[in-house]
């Protein structure tokens, strides 16, 4: 072969294998610490799971009879790209139940899990090069998912002073400093666990629309809140967009099924999005979301348990050695500053799982500017792998 030729075929085939720049996001580190864990256990290893927000109980007995009978009914087919409008409606009927508002079941939209609800979001709302306000820390995906679209996620910092959440006045100088088309805000929040009052979410809502800046609010981890109960952003604004999930309080992680609250006018545009992206949610899974919410009393017994792991780690973390951390409001998380012991979370989570084999986040995951200084624990196991965990962290920090 020409040796010229063959160079252009071997040029041809780089650029033929080469991925997108949009692709070049930050993994999504706690699935490389599952990953991890997983190999630690198939040697043997017994890991504890505190990496990954993800409900150790099943999905409600309701919910698996509703799939069961489905499944025996026979054909699963498509559903229409906003979903059941049985489920719609059972979601509307929700909010006047939780939170007494009455919600048009036109404005919901079911998603596939929130992961889905988000990318849509982002879609319908925003332009490459918008640049979207996000509190650090925060959920990695935010701003990953943002990047890939073209958007530049700007990271507002939070700190004790303002329980860790976005105020008015950090919002109104991102703006000032170069304009904002959006804001995300979760409550309760993912990593630090810390909530929202009501009155600092309606202030926040009013000072972004104000300023012309769309209002998201991640409400995943509503019906998990302990200091106190939680504020839904359409309780606030009929032009907050806000997204849900069967994953976190219903336990139904793996069946990839959850909603959107949209102001009225972007509904139709989501449902394109939706039906060229998806064509619709998993039927089974929408048909087993809407028998979910008949197993309240079940969900409650769970939550009942998160409440006790949290106080479990809040009691014995400071004696096994780490004594500080966020407030933990809600969710299934405790945000653990670890700066006494490394300037490194991601080594550290290293070593704490290979030695421990306590399986935690690394902060970094979280916030790329002070994340190295803090861990992030799911408490949302059995109450036996709480007080093994903490057992098993104070040895291991004792070792140094």
């Amino acid at each position: 072969m020409n040796p010229l030729s063959a160079s252009r075929e071997a040029a041809a085939a780089t650029l033929l294998l080469q991925a997108s720049r949009r692709s070049e996001i930050a993994p999504f580190i706690v699935m490389d610490v599952m990953e991890r864990a997983a190999r630690i256990e198939a040697q043997g290893g017994q890991v504890i799971h505190m990496e990954v927000g993800q409900p150790a109980a099943p999905a409600p007995a309701s919910a698996r009879q509703a799939a069961r009978r489905a499944l025996d009914h026979g054909r699963i087919g498509y559903t229409t790209a906003l979903g059941l409008p049985s489920l719609r409606a059972r979601i509307a009927r929700h909010y006047g139940e939780t939170y007494d508002v009455d919600l048009d079941p036109a404005r919901v939209v079911v998603t596939t899990g929130s992961s889905a609800g988000f990318l849509l979001a982002f879609l319908a709302m925003f332009e490459p090069g918008d640049r979207v306000a996000i509190a650090n820390p925060g959920y990695p995906p935010y701003r990953h998912i943002l990047t890939a679209l073209g958007c530049e996620p700007v990271l507002i910092e939070t700190d004790a002073a303002s329980r860790w959440v976005i105020t008015p006045e950090a919002l109104a100088e991102a703006h000032r400093q170069a304009p904002l088309s959006g804001v995300l805000v979760a409550s309760p929040a993912n990593p630090t666990g810390t909530m929202m009052r009501p009155e600092a979410l309606a202030e926040l809502l009013a000072t972004a629309e104000g300023l012309g800046i769309r209002f998201i609010s991640d409400e995943i981890y509503h019906g998990l809140d302990y200091a106190f109960p939680a504020t839904t952003a359409a309780a606030l604004s009929p032009n907050a967009t806000i997204i849900h999930s069967f994953s976190k309080y219903f336990c139904m992680t793996g069946w990839r099924v959850g909603w959107m609250v949209m102001p009225a006018p972007l509904v139709r545009a989501v449902e394109r999005l939706q039906q060229n992206l998806m064509i619709s949610v998993p039927t089974l899974s929408q048909v087993a979301a809407e028998a979910a919410f008949d197993g309240a009393a079940e969900m409650e017994a769970v939550k009942h348990g998160y409440e006790e792991n949290r106080l479990i780690l809040t009691r014995g973390l400071p004696g096994a050695g780490l004594p500080e951390f966020l407030p933990v409001d809600g969710a299934f998380y405790l945000y653990a500053d670890i700066s006494r012991f490394t300037d490194d979370s991601a080594a550290f989570a290293r070593r704490l799982l290979d030695e421990a084999h306590v399986a935690a986040t690394p902060g970094v995951d979280f916030d790329p500017h002070r994340g190295h200084h803090f861990l992030r624990l799911s408490y949302a196991g059995s109450r036996e792998e709480m007080r093994e965990a903490v057992e098993r962290i104070g040895a291991f920090l004792a070792r140094g």
